[in-house]
């Protein structure tokens, strides 16, 4: 269980640019398999995920415990079902970066600074596949928990569209709203449906 210990806005920020170029020594995950920044555990992550040529890039709301090595129930089914739909690796991504195992418990208001660093970093990750980009939806009901998640979604459509990223969901969307499935309870068979995102964020306004 991760419960934010203060606001972001209490902390030091870390680049995106400097986190990516730092790395610790104390060889805690394989760097040549892994992809993690910051590359130690803290209140936000960027980014988690194995490297390759192709991944499936997995978009939650927020991060919560997962680390290399350490990945939680929710990890574990988008690693198997990137897999299982041919991709060589998987990136799980957040709209919003700060750490938080409940949701309830994100902060209020939505840190622009951090917000700004993790959309550098969804670029980044735009630009790891060899070809088209493929995005996952995958954050379910938990949009609804902050009003400025959907404008950080917006911010992330936009970036996707510069590199022509095809939106994809697996699983049922929910009845009321239409949210993408959560990866945690979908079958390790489960395909991939294209997703019409832009469409989607009209009816979060």
């Amino acid at each position: 269980m991760h419960i934010p210990q203060c606001t972001t806005n209490e902390l030091e920020v870390l680049r995106f640019a400097d986190a990516l170029e730092k790395v610790s020594e104390d060889g805690s995950y394989d760097r040549e398999t892994w992809l993690y920044v910051p590359d130690f555990y803290s209140e936000y992550r960027y980014i988690l995920g194995t490297k390759g040529k192709n991944p499936l890039i997995c978009i939650g709301i927020n991060p919560s415990t997962a680390e290399p090595g350490n990945l939680d129930n929710t990890l574990k089914s988008v690693e198997r079902i990137a897999l299982g739909n041919g991709f060589d690796s998987f990136i799980m991504f957040n709209v919003y970066a700060q750490r938080a195992t409940r949701p309830d418990d994100m902060e209020a208001e939505c840190n622009s600074t951090l917000h700004g660093e993790n959309m550098k970093a969804f670029e980044y990750v735009l630009r790891l596949s060899e070809g088209r980009p493929v995005v996952w939806a995958a954050w379910g009901t938990i949009i609804e928990k902050r009003k400025y998640l959907a404008d950080c979604l917006l911010d992330m459509i936009r970036l996707g569209e510069a590199y022509e990223a095809k939106w994809v969901t697996a699983g049922a969307k929910s009845k009321k709203g239409g949210h993408p499935h959560h990866p945690l309870y979908l079958r390790k068979d489960s395909g991939l449906d294209d997703f019409d995102v832009k469409t989607y964020c009209d009816t979060l306004k």
